[in-house]
């Protein structure tokens, strides 16, 4: 497994546990809040909080396009899919990566239970489709938690004119 997948897992970890990495005594700790059952509903958790992901990173691909208005049109796109598949429920995270001396361009965090599922998804992505970037997909089971950022994103982003 290749160190920048592992160092994403890691923070998974890290995050779903920052409570056990509390320095104060139990005494002094908030209660930990009540079970809510229709959020683990809504957001597909299972009895531990967690879920089934597939996490496909986003390399470059073997056809760059060429700078002016069809790269334009084709990161719109590219943009587009990422919005209709958050509103469809099956993306919880996406984002770029830094500049990447190993072609590394971006992730999607996608709420399905499968990989062909995930191809499916992404095979209607601009950029895969036009060989900007070529997908690589990982199984991840990690907090359903996760589900929520699309909507937490939104209420983060001032209002459009």
């Amino acid at each position: 497994m290749d160190y920048a997948i592992r160092a994403i897992l890691i923070a998974g970890l890290c995050c779903t546990g920052a409570a056990w990495a509390s320095e104060k005594p139990a005494a002094q700790q908030a209660p930990a809040p009540a079970y809510d059952a229709e959020l683990a509903q809504r957001l597909g958790a299972d009895e531990r909080g967690m879920r089934r992901y597939v996490l496909v990173i986003l390399k470059t691909g073997p056809k760059r396009v060429a700078d002016g208005e069809e790269r334009k049109a084709m990161f719109a796109g590219h943009f587009a899919n990422i919005e209709r598949l958050a509103k469809a429920g099956k993306l919880a995270l996406a984002g770029p990566f830094a500049e990447d001396p190993d072609g590394w361009r971006g992730l999607f965090l996608l709420a399905v239970d499968d990989i062909e599922e995930a191809r499916r998804l992404t095979a209607t992505d601009p950029v895969i489709e036009r060989g900007e970037m070529i997908a690589e997909y990982h199984r991840w089971y990690g907090s359903a938690a996760a589900m929520a950022i699309p909507e937490l994103h939104d209420r983060l982003l001032p209002k459009r004119p």
